[in-house]
C-alpha cells in the first residue's frame, strides 16, 4: 500500500493572538503628544478593586469625566497624565469610557459589548 502525501502550503497561516478579555486597544483620533513622542494608541486594562478608589461604579458607567480622570492614568499604557486626559479629544476620550464601563460588566456580557 502506497500513502499518499499532501503538500503542505509554502506559507502555513499563523492562528490569530488569543485577544485578552482584560484590556482594550484605542486608536486615537487625535494623537497625544508628549514632548517628541507621538502616542497614537493605547491599551486599557481591566482595573483592580483598588485602582477605583476614590470613584463611584456609577459615575464610570455614566462615562463622568472626572471619574475617567481619576481611573484612567492607574489603567492606561502608556500611562496617562490627568492633563493629556483633559486635552484628549472628546471622541477618543468617550471610546475610553465604553472600554472601562464594559469592563465593569460581566464577562458575558462584556464580551459582547467589546466586540462590538
Amino acid at each position: 500500500m502506497t500513502e499518499k502525501k499532501t503538500k503542505q502550503p509554502a506559507e502555513v497561516a499563523e492562528a490569530a493572538p488569543a485577544k485578552n478579555p482584560n484590556e482594550a486597544t484605542v486608536e486615537l483620533d487625535t494623537p497625544i503628544v508628549r514632548g517628541t513622542q507621538e502616542i497614537k494608541e493605547i491599551v486599557l486594562r481591566k482595573p483592580k478593586s483598588g485602582e477605583l478608589r476614590g470613584v463611584a461604579l456609577v459615575d464610570l458607567l455614566q462615562m463622568d469625566v472626572l471619574a475617567l480622570r481619576k481611573v484612567l492614568p492607574r489603567i492606561t499604557t502608556p500611562s496617562l497624565t490627568d492633563y493629556e486626559i483633559g486635552n484628549m479629544d472628546p471622541a477618543d476620550l468617550v471610546d475610553c469610557a465604553g472600554k472601562v464601563a464594559a469592563f465593569l460588566l460581566k464577562k458575558s456580557a462584556r464580551e459582547a459589548v467589546l466586540d462590538a
